[in-house]
């Protein structure tokens, strides 16, 4: 079941969701609205190794925007600070992103339970695209889960992606045991 502006207002009152910076304004109807942090990061490599160590470079989004080109992936990341302690957020591109021909996320939309931090996107557009530190990127829909949770996120020994930061994160596929 997806929460409402209602719900979600309420498990933020509650301590349930943080969400910081907090705007009202943002609140939609069964979501909320998250904007592009002031960072951009791109892998160093060419080819990328889900073995290895895949190192990027973090590059902050000039006041004058910065135009994203079709066939490259970038790593963007969320100006807001997430905190789900009794849900399942889901983040989705807004669909106002969606017609300029931008994807937010590759794959990744679902958190867990006991995530804390900003969320990292996958970045791609279709077109060449000028984007801004600041503007709406994103909705996070929020959903109720059914049962006693055991193992959160932010909790787990091997979770990969717990260090706070403000700057996108690039895969840790790399510890994995495969």
């Amino acid at each position: 079941m997806i929460l409402t502006d209602l719900k979600i207002k309420e498990a933020i009152d509650k301590g349930e969701i943080l969400i910081d910076p907090y705007r009202p304004e943002c609140l939609g109807t069964n979501s909320y609205d998250v904007h592009l942090g002031e960072y951009l990061a791109v892998y160093h490599d060419d080819i990328l190794d889900a073995k290895k160590h895949n190192t990027v470079n973090h590059f902050e989004i000039p006041d004058s925007g910065f135009v994203l080109q079709p066939g490259e992936l970038y790593l963007g990341v969320t100006e807001e600070y997430t905190e789900t302690h009794k849900t399942v957020p889901f983040l989705e591109g807004k669909s106002s992103i969606g017609r300029l021909g931008i994807d937010i996320h590759a794959t990744a939309g679902k958190g867990d339970v006991g995530f804390c931090n900003t969320w990292t996107l996958e970045i791609s557009c279709v077109k060449p695209v000028r984007v801004y530190a600041g503007m709406p990127i994103g909705q996070l829909i929020y959903f109720q889960i059914d049962g006693d949770v055991k193992n959160y996120y932010n909790r787990k020994a091997n979770a990969k992606y717990n260090e706070r930061t403000i700057k996108p994160v690039e895969s840790m596929m790399w510890k994995n045991k495969f």
